[in-house]
């Protein structure tokens, strides 16, 4: 799978997906993936990236290709 992908028109790495799902800088991402599910707002495709906010914590987030939807899981 591709590191870099199209979200809401415009390509983003893994790293800059997750700081756009945490509002902040962080430390770590993993590869972008594609969810299991369907966006609960418009129904198109969902991406899933883990990543580290800081040295103690992993959040996987969520986020819709297509629209603003976005949920984080803090792990």
């Amino acid at each position: 799978m591709s590191s870099n992908r199209v979200v809401e028109g415009r390509m983003v790495t893994a790293k800059s997906l997750a700081e756009q799902l945490e509002g902040e800088d962080i430390m770590d991402a993993e590869p972008i993936k594609d969810a299991d599910r369907d966006c609960p707002d418009c129904g198109g495709n969902v991406l899933t990236v883990g990543y580290m906010p800081s040295a103690l914590s992993f959040v996987t987030g969520y986020k819709c290709q297509d629209c603003p939807w976005q949920e984080r899981d803090n792990d």
